[in-house]
This record gives structure tokens, sequence and C-alpha cells, in this order.
């Protein structure tokens, strides 16, 4: 990552913290050789001047998702916020705040998604499925229980702008609930595929035999987005990590809000739904 990229990336630094806006598409691990998060933190130090102190992720949004990335130089500086995060997700206190844009409006306003999740592989890929009334087995086979908050901040075109905070933490967990709310989110080239339509009504097809596919949109919300059939199968997934709480100083102190700027095509996007930010 040179200074440029590390420039449009807004990195700024705080003592021993440095956060970054990550771009969409861009994975935090990978394969030796591959352009990734991880790949990247030597040069970053070193612009930062770090010398030998090598920075390491705390918090980071997955490949597909953009957004906030915040990093530390210090290993104490990080257990400590390791610990603030986890106790907090025990607590069912949210730390992050993610913003989506979704294919379809939910039911409800406002509301709590509760899902067991586990990993399995189809169609020669490894997906996110539901797991209906899980056993304990399963649970010891690592099936998740997960929990998420949304509330809906605005609405058009048949789509809505969405506030996600997860309360569990579970690979695509945020994509997984808003498939189970029967709106996908926008981009999402994995899951929106489970989501069926007939007569104008919405359904789940069963995930074992739905292979991931690229998101279909209908001809009125191609036009809304100025999107080709062609384009929208390259359309970024709509999924940013907008907001970070931090622990304050001591514990009288309030907790410190971390922000980071949507992905111009997020923006953009919203302006031609007619989706008022806040």
């Amino acid at each position: 990552m040179d200074a440029l990229i590390a420039r449009r990336a807004g990195l700024r630094r705080r003592g021993p913290l440095v956060t970054l806006n990550k771009p969409q598409g861009l994975p935090v691990t990978g394969k030796p050789g591959e352009l990734t998060l991880l790949s990247v933190l030597p040069e970053l130090s070193q612009s930062l001047g770090l010398r030998q102190q090598e920075l390491q992720v705390v918090r980071a949004p997955g490949k597909e998702s953009s957004g906030l990335v915040l990093l530390s130089s210090c290993p104490q500086t990080a257990s400590r916020l390791q610990k603030f995060f986890i106790h907090s997700r025990r607590a069912h206190r949210p730390t992050a705040t993610y913003w989506a844009v979704t294919n379809g409006v939910p039911a409800a306003s406002e509301g709590q998604i509760r899902a067991a999740l586990t990993l399995k592989h189809i169609g020669g890929v490894h997906v996110v499925v539901p797991v209906k009334s899980p056993s304990r087995r399963d649970i010891l086979e690592g099936v998740k229980r997960t929990l998420s908050h949304f509330r809906v901040m605005a609405t058009g075109s048949g789509c809505a702008l969405i506030q996600l905070q997860p309360l569990t933490a579970f690979s695509s967990q945020l994509q997984v609930h808003m498939m189970l709310q029967l709106c996908p989110v926008l981009g999402d080239h994995t899951y929106s595929a489970r989501v069926g339509m007939v007569l104008g009504q919405r359904f789940l097809l069963p995930a074992e035999s739905i292979k991931p596919q690229r998101q279909a949109l209908d001809d009125a919300l191609l036009r809304c987005l100025c999107l080709t059939a062609t384009q929208a199968a390259q359309l970024p997934l709509h999924l940013h990590l907008h907001r970070l709480l931090l622990p304050g100083s001591r514990p009288t102190v309030a907790p410190v809000e971390l922000q980071a700027p949507l992905p111009q095509y997020f923006s953009r996007t919203l302006q031609r739904l007619g989706l008022c930010q806040e």
C-alpha cells in the first residue's frame, strides 16, 4: 500500500492506535504473495515511522465489506481492546455499527435477528447456512447462536438503508441475517440467491439446493441505479463498518467513537435510491 493508497484510505494515527478506511474487496488475510491488509502492515509501519513497532489488526471488516480498520502498535493496548470487545459482546453491548443498503425493506422498522449458523461446503465453496433448533451436539460441532440488532434508517425504490449492530461474531453474519429477513444486502453475490419470489411475494429457498450466484435485480431497480444487468453483476457489497466504540481512558470516561466515511459507490447508491443519510 503506497502513500497514495494510504491517503485515500484515510490513514490516521492516535498514539498507539492507527485507523484506516478499508476499501471493499481487500481481504484481511490470504495466501503468501496476495495483497491483503496483513501484507501491507510492514509498509504502513514504515510510513508512520514506527521502526521496530509492529502494527497488528485489532478490528477489521471482512473482505467484501468496507470500513473502519483499527490497528495498534502496542501489544498491551491491542490486548486491552480485544478484551473490551469480548466483554461487550458477552454483555450484549454493541461496539460496531455497520450501514447496509438492502434489496427489499424489512417488515419491522427495528428489531433483533437471532439465528443459529454453521459453515458448510456447498457447490465447491464454503458458505454459511442457518440451523433450525440446534442440539447440544450441533453447538459442540461448530453451530453458533448469533444475534444482530437492526434499524431501518430510510427507505426508497423498494430498498432500505439499514443500521446493523452485530452482538456476536460469525463469518458473513450480517449478510445471512439480512437474507433471513428476505432483504439481502445490495451487491451480495453469495447469499441473495436464497431469496426467491413468486407473484411479488418473497420466500427463502433451501440453502443446500442453492449455489452462490450473482445477485439478480429487477428492471425497475436497475433503472434507479442507472445500471445494466451486466454492471449489476459486478456491484460491490453495500456493507460498511461505519462506527466503532472504544473504551474511555478511565471507567468513568465516556467511550471514544471512531467513524469511517462511506465509499463513493455507496453514497452514489443512496442518492440514486433516494435514501437520506442520518
